[in-house]
């Protein structure tokens, strides 16, 4: 049972608003990011790293939903492994998620600002991404109801951006043109793609972290997310294979704005759908910039709110009743990696994240179906031991791969690590047993 002082999220999201955060979180990984994959792999190298990638999150969704509704914790990830694992396991899987969304916003910020620069030059890059951050923070304080009703909206726009341009380039697809040098670095390629193939789907977990706010959160969550999924995966590969098909590919495979030159090669550069069609690509970065600040934001209020971190964060807003401190920490974050300005190595760090944190929520769910058998669980995970098993076995695979191809941010990832657990054994934390009332979690089996 939750502590009588602690102020609880309210509970309005509906299967939409999950669909809508959920497809909002990972859609700019279709507009940009995932062609890198093409430059180290080839297209038929790329897609097999895709359809693996694919396998992984189908098997990891329907694996992770179990955790979701049986435990519908802001936290997330953080919260499953505390449960399976204590207090070590919840910090492994807390700092890798922060990792994860609180890197993938000033990611996306920047895209976003090189985006606006290339339609309009005069706008300057670092300075659009500051004022996108900031515009975002304060539409999240104002309530989750309305940064979700403006998530439906702009992920709506973004899905029929997608649908349009699929349209458009799909009569001047040419099969010999995505046949050219399929594979020109053969099976080592595939592996260094993965990275590039997850960039696909990253952050579709980010749902997770609304679970305290979502109404009947043991029906509606497995609803958006499978919705969401399905959505995510059809986009994938028809974004990727059409683009692949217009002209040679390798053209395409090192651009931050892959869909606005491929509908410029096939319309004309001169023609104004070229133009409105890039103007309106921004809506994908704006859904995905949205969803990533609402859930990193809600990591670090679960964190604080155990007191994992600083608990002043794990403040709500009386009125609006958003974790506005958690909010401002997460946006201080994204200002000081927008400035350092290395866009590649964020997104490496923050797809290392994302997998650290599928790892242990896998093992979570396996150690909790064997230490609590009589846990609730409204979603089982379908063909269990088999997807969990599969979507742990991918997910090590990524990590030696992006451990392999990417040493020096690996490195950093895993001294970042170690630091915070030797503060976190320095400070007694981990002989602390957190009770409900430090986790304020609150009960939903009753």
């Amino acid at each position: 049972m939750a502590a009588p002082q602690a102020e609880q999220l309210k509970r309005v999201l509906k299967p939409v608003h999950l669909w809508a955060i959920a497809v909002g979180l990972v859609i700019s990984g279709e507009y940009f990011g995932w062609n890198l994959g093409w430059a180290v792999s080839g297209t038929i190298g790329f897609l097999i790293a895709t359809l693996v990638v694919t396998i992984m999150y189908i098997t990891f969704i329907f694996s992770y939903t179990e955790l979701t509704t049986s435990i519908p914790h802001a936290g997330g990830a953080f919260a499953y492994a505390y449960r399976a694992m204590g207090p070590i396991g919840g910090l492994v899987a807390g700092y890798a998620t922060l990792i994860d969304f609180l890197l993938a916003s000033p990611a996306i910020a920047i895209s976003l600002g090189s985006y606006l620069h290339f339609l309009y030059p005069a706008i300057p890059i670092m300075q659009s991404a500051m004022l996108f951050n900031v515009a975002f923070i304060i539409l999240n304080i104002s309530g989750v109801k309305e940064s979700a009703t403006f998530s439906v909206v702009i992920t709506i726009l973004a899905v029929a951006e997608l649908l349009l341009y699929m349209g458009v380039v799909s009569p001047h697809f040419k099969m010999d043109n995505y046949l050219s040098n399929p594979m020109p670095f053969g099976w080592a390629g595939v592996f260094a793609a993965l990275p590039f193939a997850v960039w696909f789907y990253l952050a579709i977990e980010g749902v997770a972290m609304v679970a305290e706010e979502v109404k009947e959160p043991k029906k509606n969550i497995p609803r958006g997310y499978i919705s969401a999924l399905a959505t995510l995966v059809a986009l994938a590969l028809g974004v990727m294979v059409l683009t692949g098909g217009i002209t040679d590919w390798r053209k395409l495979s090192n651009l931050d704005y892959p869909l606005p030159e491929a509908i410029g090669i096939v319309l004309g550069k001169a023609s104004g759908l070229t133009k409105v069609f890039a103007s309106i690509g921004l809506f994908g970065l704006i859904a995905s910039l949205h969803g990533t600040i609402l859930a990193s934001s809600r990591q670090v209020f679960a964190m604080a709110r155990s007191g994992y971190l600083p608990r002043g964060l794990a403040g709500i807003n009386h009125k609006f009743k958003t974790p506005h401190w958690a909010l401002v920490a997460g946006g201080m974050v994204s200002f000081i990696a927008i400035y350092s300005g290395t866009t590649a190595q964020i997104i490496v760090l923050s797809v290392l994240g994302a997998i650290v944190m599928y790892l242990m929520s896998m093992l979570s769910l396996f150690i909790l179906r064997k230490k609590e058998p009589k846990l609730e669980r409204p979603f089982a995970s379908p063909f269990y031991p088999i997807f969990p098993a599969t979507a742990l076995i991918i997910s090590t695979v990524c990590l030696f791969a992006i451990i392999w191809f990417n040493l020096q941010v690996s490195g950093i990832f895993f001294a970042g690590l170690a630091v915070v657990i030797a503060i976190f054994v320095w400070m007694g934390k981990h002989k602390i047993a957190l009770t409900d009332e430090m986790m304020a979690a609150p009960e939903y089996n009753h």
